[in-house]
């Protein structure tokens, strides 16, 4: 009997550890999402997404680049994101004090994306959804999409040697999560959301503030599907569309990475 009780407490021990060990090992975190992976599915053909930025809200924290950053693990000086900040003051009162003004970048996701007629793999290619995406398989890092794209949105990753840029997370988007920059964002300033669905909180946002509404380089004909409020007339068309250079550099100096 005595016996019988040590098998019964040992094999329910045996039982719990198992069970406490499970959460354990399914929070472990696995490789970050590389383009490729975004690639495997098209995405809901029902829905179309897109994302509202409020400026007004944006501090400038960056906190939407470190958490792409730490989701996606770009090279080290590469990024998918960035907050653009610029100094604005009014020339004719040079002595009055200048002001900044943040501009978040990233894919713009267009309903026509330039990046798309001049890939010759098809490696760049548009997912029912709407997000534009790259297939590390087909990709040949030719840089045709990087020069084609009128918004500095692309990049030649440099250890995979393929086109890389921002997939709006589609991953997490798919697990029904939100996309790293857009749950890190201390200001609440990005909104994405579908825009098939009027009852969306970025349909009625799109509605309200319809007139106030403003995208990138609209003369570039690729009809963006990020949306910016609260921006000035005189950022809409004058983004540099040359490749953003970033140089990296070491404590010694020298250059660790440079995006060109």
């Amino acid at each position: 009997m005595e016996l019988s009780k040590r098998r019964l407490l040992s094999g329910i021990a045996a039982l719990t550890a198992g069970a406490a060990l499970i959460p354990v090992v399914q929070a472990q975190p696995g490789p970050a999402p590389r383009n490729g992976d975004a690639a495997i599915s098209r995405g809901d053909k029902r829905k179309r997404y897109g994302m509202l930025i409020d400026l007004r809200r944006c501090v400038g924290c960056q906190a939407c680049t470190v958490a792409c950053t730490i989701e996606n693990q770009p090279p080290l000086g590469q990024f998918r994101t960035t907050v653009s900040q610029y100094e604005v003051s009014n020339v004719a009162a040079l002595d009055a004090p200048a002001s900044l003004f943040m501009l978040p970048r990233l894919c713009n996701h267009c309903a026509e994306p330039a990046c798309l007629d001049v890939c010759p793999t098809g490696a760049t290619f548009q997912r029912d959804d709407g997000i534009v995406v790259v297939n590390n398989d087909w990709c040949v890092a030719c840089g045709y999409c990087v020069q084609a794209c009128p918004y500095d949105a692309r990049f030649i990753n440099h250890e995979t040697n393929t086109a890389d840029k921002c997939t709006f997370c589609a991953h997490r988007l798919e697990a029904g999560l939100l996309p790293a920059c857009v749950e890190t964002c201390v200001g609440e300033a990005r909104i994405i959301g579908d825009l098939n669905d009027p009852a969306s909180q970025i349909s009625q946002l799109l509605r309200t503030h319809e007139s106030a509404l403003k995208v990138l380089k609209p003369e570039a004909n690729t009809q963006p599907r990020v949306f910016y409020l609260g921006m000035d007339e005189a950022f809409v068309s004058k983004i540099d569309g040359n490749p953003a250079q970033r140089t990296l550099l070491g404590d010694d100096g020298k250059e660790i990475a440079h995006d060109h």
